[in-house]
Order: structure tokens, then C-alpha cells, then sequence
């Protein structure tokens, strides 16, 4: 087969929010050296690939895209295929003997590597400005990277690093960035948002960042992610209550709940002072929503340890839970222990909290039956206009469904509604006719 001249660039993500804001960065270093950008792989004549590596499912994910796209070029539809990203970072020896087709493969965040291989120039005074692929409204901003934490089943150490923040000036330019651009809903993300700071001015500052990104002209919601719970800070209390901009929505992931399970994972942090966080974070912001994840099948999770666990997620009543089943990670210190637990019964344990979680989010869904809500239209599906609430960050959570009904509401502006019908996950709104004001 004859090989293509295509020069077109296409771009794979694969991965978390994080790994979205790399190769939006990489995508417009590309436009900026005149290179061509494409959506469709069929169009395509280089494919950068940025991998996860974060668990087992994630790995198996970014090989096989790597091999189809290894095939692709076998076949002679592409001419190259480069390797970025968490996996490339943690296994690029490995993954060069066992896939030696891929041209080049880099680690993470290596902006320069990439576009010299592309035959470009890195514009470093321009690396805070992207290439939005989310909806223009809303878009992530990453705060810090890397981290400090020596949780025992995370490999994330030893793909991104220690804690790194970004300058508060980088951020505020960032966003500045983001909000000509049509971005309403800035979503702070990063390994440990509540770290933020610490490195680069000595202290935690993630509150006097949020203040100061709610001061940027065209941002009007501002959500947080990734709050590590062992340190949260008290100003931040304060913040996410008081400041308007700044939304009522915690991610708070706390993995366990049993001081066993929460002790051999090194999360520095006892069930009672979990306990103790989430009583205070309802006492003190009233009308947070607190989003969680939690891991099944530890090694030394027993039955009690996860009735405990169950227990807990039926007092506290979280609005919003993930669950993952536990994966073996090679180099972390939970390797050691093994995986001692049944598979059978790590998904029968998942299932059994994402059963419970149904019933309290169901609860909590009838309670804001007849209550106003303002919502941000994301798009228009079927016979309903889709939006999210303060309650639901995007991809995650649930969403607001407003009957079309000859209405003509905008993406990307701001309404309010009345929520009419709910079930387990997303709400029934009717418009209410008046366009908000934020």
C-alpha cells in the first residue's frame, strides 16, 4: 500500500480531566508552529497517543489504542505514531521492547520533546494558553502537579512527581486566558488541590487563589476538585461558604473509612477525623454537595472492615460516590500485600455500595421537587435541553433535563428552573422563563 502524505496531527486522550488540560496545551503549541490539527483519525498522518497509567483498566486501555495504532501504520494509513503521558512516563524502557513501531514515546507534560519531534518550536511564553476541547464554557484549569501523599496503592508519584504548584500569576493569566475565550465554569483539578501553595509560597493558598480567580471578569462558577481530606483547610471552609463564585460541591475522595483499611492505605487520616470533616464541612457550608470515592477488595479489607464502610456511606449520605474495585500497582508499598481478595468479591462489594448510593441519591434528588435551581445549558439532546446544576460537575455526576416545550435557551448561558421529577441520578426541570443574571 502506498503511504499517505497526510501531515495532519491527531491527538488521542485517554486518562483524567489532568491529562485533557496536557494535550489541550500540546494542541495549540501545535497550531502555534503552523502545524495541522485534525479530530478524525482517518484524516490523520501522525497520531500522539496520551496514555493513562493510573490502574490496571487504564493500562489495558492506553496499550490497546497504542497497538491499533501501531496497526494503522502497519497498514500504511498513518505515518506516525508517538507515545506521551502517565503510561510512557512509568513503563517507556518496557514499552520500547515491547512495542518498538511507536517513533517516540515521552513521559508527561513534555511539550518540547513532542513538538521538536513534530519538526515545531516550543512557544514557552505561551504554554498557558489552550486548545479548548471541552465545551467553551466550561474548562479545567490545573492548579499544581504531582504529589506528596505516599498512599499506598497510588503510582501517581511515579508518573507526575512531587507536589508542584503553578504560580498564582500563571493561574489568574491562565484563567484570564480561559474566560476571553468564552469560559464560565472554571474546575480546579490537580493530584491535591489542598496542597496548593505549600511549595511555592510556603503555605496553603488555595483559598486567597480561589478568591482571586472570582475576581476575573466572565467566570461566574468556579469548582473544586481532588480536596484531599487530611488537611483540609479552615479558611477553605470559610471560602467555599462566603465567596458566591466559588461552588457549594467538595470532591473529597476518602477511599475507606475502617482506621485498619485507612492505616495500611497511609492515608493519614483516622475514621473518626473523616467523620469529624464531614460533619463539620455540613455544619459550615450549608447546601454542600460532597462527591467521594471510595476502593473496595484492599488486601486487608475484611467483611467488617467493609460493613464499616457501608455503614458509613448509609450515615453520611453523600450526594455523589464513585467506587473502585482495588488494583495491584507495581512499585507502590501496598505490592507487597498482594491481592488477597477475590475478584467476585470486590465487585460484589462495589455493587453493593453503588446499590446503596441509588437509594440516598434518590433521597436526595425528591427533596428539590418544587425547589429553584440555577443550572448552566450544556446542550440540546432529544426533546430536552441538558444542563448541570451547582450539584454536578461534568462527566461524573447527574444532569438537569428541561422539556424543549418551544423554549429557546442558549449553551453556555445560565438559567433558572424548577425542578418537576427526579430519578436515581439526573433532575426534571421546567423552565421558569427568566434567563439568569450570573
Amino acid at each position: 500500500m502506498i503511504m499517505k502524505t497526510n501531515d495532519k496531527i491527531s491527538i488521542i486522550t485517554l486518562g483524567c480531566s489532568k491529562n485533557t488540560v496536557d494535550s489541550e496545551r500540546l494542541m495549540n503549541q501545535i497550531r502555534l508552529n503552523n502545524l495541522k490539527l485534525t479530530g478524525k483519525l482517518e484524516n490523520a498522518g501522525t497520531i500522539i497517543i496520551n496514555t493513562c497509567g493510573f490502574i490496571e483498566a487504564a493500562k489495558e486501555e492506553s496499550i490497546n489504542t497504542i497497538l491499533n495504532a501501531v496497526a494503522l501504520k502497519q497498514e500504511g494509513r498513518i505515518k506516525k505514531v508517538i507515545v506521551a503521558g502517565c503510561l510512557s512516563e512509568r513503563y517507556k524502557p518496557e514499552l520500547q521492547k515491547e512495542i518498538p513501531e511507536v517513533d517516540a514515546y515521552f513521559g508527561t507534560e513534555n511539550y518540547e520533546g513532542i513538538i521538536k519531534e513534530l519538526g515545531g518550536e516550543l512557544k514557552y511564553n505561551l504554554l498557558g494558553e489552550r486548545y479548548i476541547t471541552t465545551p467553551s464554557h466550561t474548562a479545567y484549569l490545573k492548579i499544581s502537579e504531582g504529589c506528596d501523599h505516599p498512599c499506598s496503592f497510588c503510582a501517581i508519584p511515579l508518573m507526575r512527581g512531587k507536589h508542584n504548584s503553578k504560580s498564582m500569576e500563571d493561574l489568574i493569566s491562565e484563567a484570564e486566558f480561559l474566560a476571553r475565550n468564552n469560559a464560565k465554569e472554571l474546575i480546579l483539578i490537580a493530584q491535591d488541590t489542598t496542597d496548593y501553595g505549600k511549595d511555592f509560597y510556603n503555605k496553603r493558598s488555595l483559598s486567597e487563589l480561589l478568591n482571586r480567580l472570582s475576581e476575573i471578569d466572565g467566570i461566574e462558577w468556579i469548582r473544586l476538585m481532588y480536596a484531599y481530606p487530611s488537611h483540609f483547610p479552615e479558611d477553605l471552609i470559610d471560602t467555599v461558604a462566603q465567596n458566591p463564585k466559588v461552588l457549594k460541591y467538595l470532591d473529597i475522595p476518602l477511599q475507606h473509612i475502617s482506621d485498619t483499611v485507612l492505616k495500611s492505605m497511609r492515608r493519614g487520616v483516622t475514621g473518626k477525623k473523616t467523620r469529624e470533616l464531614i460533619v463539620k464541612l455540613r455544619e459550615r457550608i450549608p447546601g454542600v454537595v460532597i462527591r467521594t470515592t471510595f476502593i473496595t477488595g484492599y488486601p486487608n479489607e475484611t467483611e467488617k472492615d467493609f460493613i464499616e464502610l457501608k455503614d458509613f456511606i448509609s450515615e453520611a449520605k453523600f450526594e455523589r460516590i464513585g467506587v473502585f474495585t482495588f488494583s495491584v500497582e507495581e512499585n507502590t508499598s501496598s505490592f507487597m500485600l498482594g491481592d488477597p481478595v477475590p475478584e467476585k468479591v470486590k465487585l460484589d462489594r462495589k455493587e453493593t455500595l453503588m446499590e446503596l448510593q441509588k437509594e440516598i441519591s434518590l433521597e436526595k434528588n425528591r427533596e428539590l421537587i418544587g425547589k429553584r435551581l440555577q443550572v448552566l445549558v450544556e446542550r440540546k439532546e432529544g426533546k430536552f435541553y441538558v444542563a448541570r446544576s451547582y450539584r454536578d460537575a461534568p462527566e461524573v455526576d447527574g444532569e438537569v433535563l428541561i422539556p424543549l416545550n418551544g423554549i429557546d435557551v442558549k449553551k453556555g448561558n445560565f438559567y433558572y428552573v424548577e425542578v418537576t421529577d427526579c430519578n436515581e441520578y439526573d433532575l426534571f426541570a421546567k423552565y421558569t422563563g427568566k434567563e439568569s443574571t450570573r
